[in-house]
Parts: structure tokens; sequence; C-alpha cells
């Protein structure tokens, strides 16, 4: 039985504390809800402060608290089965350098008209569950969003193993590169395009 088989999530907890309509200062508490060790990783957008890191491990149970400056925006995501070398070269079996496949985390803080945006996106395959929690004055009517499915045991075609062991589901435009995709699927007929700007096609049934 594989060491990994039972995770839960990735649980990023935004705290937000505002003056009126706008944000004056937020907090992201990571916390590793899963049974196998996480490497956090951290990638602020062009143009916007740099955070006071760009990753961290993270133990089963463990938590992390990082100040976010007031306007900010991208991606937060997560490693696993990651190791330095006697080089002090650091690698992951997945998620290393925001590499696909890897579950992502985005974020906007004081975007337009001073809202926040956030979302879970599979768009590059996923490799762990992974839940945002907003919390604080100003989290408002925002709700919680992430995917706690196990998307390691998916088709066949678009599970990345490591030895016998599954660790990801890449997304279709990453397993077939450049092609044309059409299956039919419990959602009716569906399509996948793939090309030099990989985009998804839905089709009349599938949700």
């Amino acid at each position: 039985m594989s060491k990994h088989q039972f995770p839960i999530a990735l649980l990023i907890t935004l705290s937000l504390i505002s003056s009126f309509d706008s944000i004056q200062s937020a907090t992201f508490t990571l916390t590793n809800q899963c049974i196998y060790p996480v490497w956090a990783g951290l990638l602020s957008g062009a143009g916007t402060p740099p955070l006071p890191t760009t990753g961290f491990p993270l133990q089963p149970s463990q938590s992390n608290s990082i100040p976010i400056p007031s306007s900010w925006f991208h991606r937060i995501w997560g490693r696993t089965l990651c190791s330095t070398d006697s080089t002090g070269r650091f690698t992951c079996v997945n998620g290393g350098g925001a590499a696909p496949p890897a579950i992502l985390a985005e974020f906007t803080l004081n975007g337009a008209n001073g809202m926040d945006f956030y979302n879970v996106s599979l768009v590059d395959g996923g490799n762990l569950p992974m839940t945002v929690v907003p919390q604080g004055e100003s989290s408002g009517n925002c709700n919680v969003t992430g995917c706690v499915a196990d998307l390691r045991q998916s088709e066949l075609r678009l599970t990345m193993t490591t030895g016998d062991e599954s660790v990801a589901c890449r997304s279709a435009c990453e397993a077939f590169g450049g092609c044309s995709i059409r299956q039919v699927s419990e959602f009716g007929d569906g399509g996948v395009d793939c090309g030099g700007n990989p985009k998804v096609t839905k089709k009349k049934g599938m949700k």
C-alpha cells in the first residue's frame, strides 16, 4: 500500500483586514492536512512586491503564515516528493518550479474595483487536493473553494507515475501535446483542443 494513498488537502486560509472598502493587510496561512510532507511554492506576479519567501516545507499538520502585500497577485501551489542532493540541488517529482502537473491557487488582492479574486485551478493538472478558506473582517460573502478529490487515481492516460506509484494527474493538453481529442464522457460528447495555446472547449451536454 502506498504511503501517499490517503491525502486530505493543502489548506490555504486567507485572512483579510480592511478599512472602509480597501484591504489594509492580508495573511496566507498554509496548513498541510495531507498525511505526507508537502513543499509549498509561492510566486509573485510582475510588478507586485515579492513575498518574504518563495517556498517552504510543511510536515503533516504543520502550518506557516505569510504576510501578503495589500495589492498582490499570482499563485501558490504544492510540491511533493522533494529532495536536495549532495550538490544542494533541490528537485521535486511534481510541482517543482510550478511546472505541470500541479494544482494552483491563484489570487488577486485589490484587483478591479478593489475586489479580491481567487480560484483553485486544475488547468495544468493536479497533484494533491487543495482548499482555500477566506476569513476575517472583509471576507464578506467569499466562499470556500478547492478540489478535495484524489486526482492521482484518474484516467490512466493522464496519470503521472514514479516507479509503481501514481503521483499526479496531467491535463489532457500536457498528456497529448498538439492534438485534438473528441470523446464521449458521462456528460455527453465533449472535446479538448490542444495546440501552441492550449484551450478547452465545451460541447453541448458537458458540465
